[in-house]
């Protein structure tokens, strides 16, 4: 359980760099079709990367991060509950700036500041899971060796 909380984690992380990528595609793409002579209005849809931005936001780091909770009960280490419900605390915050931004876009710099808090959380939590082998009984014999 160890080995898949530090994968959990790391995916985590790794979603917040694809949509850094996803948000900065989206935008310069949005930037050169309007230099050749796009408009934008309210009929404007965004294009791949606005999508993969909404797609990887909402549906996959949710999933992973709910994964990394239920996971974090059986992984037997201290501070794993403790980072699992603290990505929890800041995904679920995230997808609220995220929607307070459409009203009120100053709000859109807390949800890129609030996305380097998951980063650094996601970092920081699969970093912390001990490497060695965790042991169940140390007073079951070892095994044989033929």
């Amino acid at each position: 359980m160890r080995a898949t909380y530090r994968v959990l984690a790391f995916l985590v992380a790794a979603g917040v760099f694809i949509q850094a990528g996803a948000i900065a595609y989206a935008w310069f793409t949005t930037l050169h079709e309007i230099e050749d002579g796009a408009v934008i209005d309210s009929n404007y849809e965004g294009n791949i990367g606005h999508s993969l931005h909404g797609t990887v936001g909402m549906m996959v780091i949710p999933v992973i991060v709910l994964a990394l909770l239920i996971v974090s009960f059986f992984a037997k280490f201290p501070g794993a509950v403790r980072y699992a419900l603290i990505l929890f605390g800041l995904v679920a915050l995230q997808i609220t700036l995220a929607f307070v931004a459409f009203g009120v876009p100053a709000v859109g710099a807390l949800h890129g500041l609030n996305a380097l808090a998951i980063l650094g959380v996601a970092i920081t939590a699969g970093s912390r899971v001990p490497r060695g082998v965790a042991t169940t009984d140390s007073s079951a014999p070892a095994a044989a060796t033929a």
